[in-house]
Formats: C-alpha cells, structure tokens, sequence
C-alpha cells in the first residue's frame, strides 16, 4: 500500500505506480490538510471577494466576475472547454501515474479541493479506470491543461475512459468499477487542470526507462569490448580517481566488474593487446558516466516535482490567504527532459560507433564482414547497422531542446510557456530509439563472440549472453532481424537484463514500462 500525502515520490515509487501492482490511499493528514484549505475556499466564495479562479474567470478573463449561482457551471465549463487534447492517448501505465500525481499533489492541501476529490481519482487509480488522454495539446503552462482537462472529464463521468481493456464512455466505466461521478464545486475544476502531472508522469517513465539504458550501455559496450579483443587498462580505477566525476568513476567500475573474468584481461590473454582503443571503447566511462550524470539531474527534478503544488492560485490555511503564482510553469521539467535527451543521444551515438566497428571490416579486428556466416553471399548484421543509423537520426533530430522555444497563448495573459509536454514526449521517443540501438548492440556483440571461440567472456556477461540467447538465438544464415531486434528490444523493456542493467542505487522496477 502506498500512502499518498502530498510527499516526494521516487521513481521507483512511480514505476510500481504504473505498473499496478501498489494499491494507493489517501493519508489521514492529507485528508485534514484538504478540509483546511476548503474551508479557506467556502469563507473566500462567501465573503464574495474577487479571487482568480473561485469567482472571476480564467486567464485573459481573470478581470471577469462570476454571479454566486454560477460558480459551480464556471468549473463545469472550464473543464469542458479545456479537453482539446489530440493525438494517440497516454498509455494506461502513464495515465495511472499522472492520476497518482494528481491526487498526490491535491493532498498537499493547498489546492481548496474536497477531500472526495482527491479520493475519486485514488478510487479510478485502483479499481482500473483510466481516462483516455491525447497526449498533444500541452504547452506546459498553466500546466497541462488539455490532458488534465480530459483526466477531470471522466472524474465528472464525461470523456472517454478504459475499464477491462474496453473503451467506453467515462460515465459507464465510473459506474462499472462502482464510483460516483464528482459534481464540481468552487474551484474544483481549476485544481484539477492546474499543474503539470502529465508532462511529469511521462517524462518520469521515460527517464526510468532511460536510467536502464545508462547501465546497459554499460553491459552492451563491455560485450562489444570483448568481440574486438580491446583493452580494459583505460577503466583502471587510478585514471578516474584523477578526474572524479561521480558518473565516470561508477560507469568505470561497472566495466572492471562486467569484465571481471573476461580473457581480455591482461593477466589471462593470448594475444598481445593494443597500446589503445577507438574512443567509443576507451572513453565509455567518460561518456556514459556524463550520460549518468545529466538523468541525475533530471531524476532530481523529477522527484521533487512530483510532491509539490502546482495548482494556481494557492490556498494557505494557516494564514487563510489565496494567492496567485506560477507553480504550474513546467521550465524545471522541461529543461531536465531536454538534458536528458541530449544526453541519451548521446549515449546513442556511441553506441552506433560501436556497431559499426563490429560490423565494419576494416575495423572489426578480423571478425567476418558485417558478421555473416558467407559474407558475400549473406549480409549478416549489414542492414541491422543501417537501422541503428536510422534511429540515431531520429535521436538527433527530437534532441533539439523543447524548452528552448515560446509561442503566447490566453491573449498574451500566458505569454511564456515552457513546452515541458513536447520536452517529455520527445524524451519518450529517443528512449524507444535507444532501447532498439541497445538490441542491436548486445545482438552483435553475441554474435561476434561466436567468432571468438574459445574466448571467454567477463563471467557477468557470460549470463547476459545467456539470457540474450534465450530471446534470439545465433544468426548463423541470414534471416530478418527485425524479430530479433523487437523481440531483445521487449525483453529490455519488461526488465530481463536489469540485473546488470539497473544501477545498485536503485530496485529493479516492478511490471513492464510500455
């Protein structure tokens, strides 16, 4: 059971969340800290003092003010209006998230929402509604409001929603899974498009995803290393004592230990090793230990986003003050994600480099061209560079930062948006990419050991090679790859490398991250 109090949630936290296996609650303090700041609203609402968004209008309009019998239609409407999401919906992992960081944060207390509020969402989130989300319409200020918009829809029992794998109406799903559709009061629309949980939630499972990745570069370059009969001397622990980057120095030890046992160890080869590697061997620890330090940073953000209140305006019970802020702006998040894309990039772009000079003949250290049985009359692993190339490029075209680009939207009332949905979405994208790039690594890698026999590889990466065959067997004769890759890119995905894969900071994720 996960207790949602308005805290900071990790990511291993919002993992489980996605996958469904915790159950959520509402704490007793968030419930007593929800009926402060409503009572806070009711006294506001009474006193009929103009207050953005309880009496007045929105945006543009906030100058507007709302007659008393038409308060609770100015939240009906306001939800309505704003549901313009398009586009593929949110998957049901990302919606579960975005729900939990939703209800979390109106658990903080400042938002002036019903406890019920809060409670519906925490009841959709564990008997299986999901709302159906576009995920395009999102600037990332004042928040996510077309996706938030959507999400609230079904909490009134409008919209669309998922329920046992069927889509239906959002009424029929509230009514299946036996909740009561919320009839919105004095700002309860506006607490509930007011923030930026779908931008965090997707950019939350992506950088979960992308911290995998980080430590399986690891693996599939350590593999890669091996095939081309290279030399460990460049992870000597005394090179990055000397320039001590925290990521470098991790990504270096990881190496050591991955191959740990390997015959490329100075101590156990046969064959004289190279005074020195191409930089995509000999740099790893530099560039992936970068690569780990930018989806720190963004991790961070991330983490501390997730408690925080990103409503506007903001009610403060102790003081009974109502005051309007910018805490929805998604720019932290934004420029995290765009951090982290650049960076994951670039651990892409090495990762082709590293392909290449396994398949290449005039690099591959006398492996066979492009690691066909025949080369010649087979391809062998030709085209499954071509394809790494292909995604890369995709990679470098979706790294140009989000965050860097405005366009005003509410009649210049919002006249600087951070483009935080557009950053997290991009984010997603080079992930897939990356995780297919790693498939084709780790697949030509083991391949190219075949060739090594009797090599033997660190002992680690004797049990990764294991598990990668038990997905894709040999290539041997040409067949197409595209099964292999999807096949080992999945098995990436739903965790059967985290072993090795996931940093020993954190747990291995529970469920499968689609």
């Amino acid at each position: 059971m996960l207790e949602l109090s308005g805290q900071h949630l990790s990511l291993p936290e919002i993992a489980r969340i996605a996958s469904g296996s915790v159950p959520t609650r509402l704490s007793a303090a968030a419930v007593d800290q929800m009926e402060g700041s409503r009572e806070v609203v009711r006294r506001v609402a009474e006193a009929h003092v103009p207050v953005y968004g309880i009496n007045t209008g929105f945006g543009k309009l906030c100058e507007v003010r709302i007659p008393d019998n038409a308060i609770d239609r100015l939240q009906l409407n306001l939800v309505r209006s704003h549901a313009c999401g398009l586009g593929r919906p949110l998957s049901e992992p990302e919606t579960r998230v975005m729900m939990a960081l939703r209800a979390n944060t109106l658990a903080l207390g400042y938002s002036g929402v019903r406890p019920l509020v809060a409670q519906t969402l925490v009841d959709m989130l564990n008997r299986g509604v999901h709302p159906v989300i576009p995920e395009k319409g999102s600037v990332g200020a004042s928040g996510d409001l077309a996706p938030l918009a959507h999400l609230a829809l079904c909490v009134i029992g409008e919209g669309e929603a998922i329920y046992r794998g069927e889509r239906m109406p959002g009424g029929e799903a509230l009514r299946r899974a036996a909740i009561d559709p919320v009839r919105l009061e004095s700002k309860e629309g506006l607490a509930l498009l007011n923030g930026t949980q779908a931008l965090t939630a997707v950019g939350a499972l992506a950088l979960w995803r992308a911290t995998r990745l980080a430590g399986l570069a690891d693996v599939a370059g350590a593999m890669t290393l091996e095939a081309l009969l290279g030399t460990p001397v460049a992870f000597d622990q005394r090179i990055h004592a000397a320039r001590p980057h925290p990521g470098q120095g991790i990504a270096a030890g990881r190496l050591r230990a991955l191959l740990d046992g390997s015959d490329v160890d100075p101590a156990r080869r046969t064959t004289p090793a190279r005074v020195q590697d191409a930089y995509s061997l000999r740099c790893m620890p530099q560039v992936h230990g970068a690569v780990r330090g930018a989806l720190r940073f963004a991790r961070s953000t991330v983490e501390i986003e997730t408690g925080s209140a990103t409503d506007n305006p903001l009610v403060f019970p102790e003081s009974g003050d109502v005051l309007s802020g910018g805490n929805f702006h998604g720019a932290p998040l934004a420029l995290a994600f765009d951090s982290a894309a650049i960076a994951l990039t670039t651990l892409a772009s090495i990762a082709e480099r590293r392909i290449d000079r396994l398949v290449n003949p005039d690099l591959n250290q006398g492996l066979p061209a492009f690691l066909a049985a025949d080369p010649g009359l087979s391809s062998g692993f030709m085209i499954a560079h071509v394809a790494a190339v292909s995604l890369l490029a995709e990679c470098k075209v979706l790294a140009h930062p989000a965050s860097v680009d405005n366009l005003p939207t509410s009649g210049g009332q919002e006249d600087h948006v951070s483009m935080g949905m557009t950053a997290a979405l991009k984010l997603r994208s080079i992930v897939e990419n990356g995780e297919s790039i790693a498939a084709i690594e780790l697949l030509a890698a083991a391949e190219a050991l075949r060739y090594r026999e009797p090599f033997e590889p660190g002992i680690q990466l004797r049990r990764v090679r294991d598990v990668l065959r038990a997905v894709a067997p040999p290539l041997g004769e040409d067949r197409p790859l595209a099964y292999d890759i999807e096949a080992v890119s999945s098995a990436i995905r739903e965790g059967k490398f985290d072993e090795w894969a996931i940093p020993e900071s954190l747990p291995a994720p529970v469920g499968v991250m689609q």
